[in-house]
């Protein structure tokens, strides 16, 4: 009878974890992870090539959802030949050292009709730091679409070294846009 008694209380100690939410798997040709930053007051206009992510969500079970995104470091592109050559480097994003970004989260809030919340930990350059992301999901049978927006300081990150570690010519403010297309699945 013991036994049955520690077994019984155990049980109604245990946490209630949640059952995990649908996988997605991202269409990486309807998808983009972008950004925008800022030299000498001229915007520059980025990307990543390289990225995926591991999604399990559900509007109805957030507490069974989660994300974590990669971003190959090595893949950011702006059309211009010196810069994109520069970012790889150590004092930009030393690709060498850190060859990925990523974003992780089991934290999801619903802000009310299709916009909520992610929070969790953005790390770049072996600096983690906690981050809200804001989107918009649209699910449409097995397609989600998702778009947000995170605003961030790369000096956070130490991206930037040397003479770039001022914002006097390269702008301290980031933003880093995501549309995600994903299909429910795979």
């Amino acid at each position: 009878m013991r036994y049955a008694s520690l077994a019984t209380a155990a049980m109604i100690s245990a946490p209630a974890f949640a059952a995990p939410a649908p996988y997605w798997t991202i269409d990486k040709t309807r998808s983009q992870v972008s950004f925008v930053a800022s030299m000498s007051g001229q915007a520059i206009n980025g990307s990543f090539r390289g990225f995926d992510a591991r999604i399990a969500f559900d509007p109805a079970n957030l507490a069974g959802s989660y994300v974590t995104a990669m971003i190959g470091t090595a893949s950011a592109t702006t059309g211009d030949a010196s810069r994109d050559q520069s970012l790889p480097t150590a004092d930009w994003f030393n690709v060498k050292a850190f060859p990925r970004a990523t974003f992780a989260s089991r934290s999801f809030k619903s802000l009310g009709g299709n916009r909520y919340q992610a929070a969790g930990t953005l790390t770049i350059r072996g600096v983690a730091r906690p981050m809200v992301l804001p989107f918009v999901l649209v699910i449409n049978g097995n397609t989600a679409q998702m778009r947000g927006t995170l605003l961030i300081d790369r000096r956070w990150f130490g991206i930037g070294q040397g003479q770039f570690a001022k914002p006097d010519s390269v702008a301290a403010a980031v933003k880093v846009n995501i549309a995600i297309t994903a299909r429910k699945g795979g």
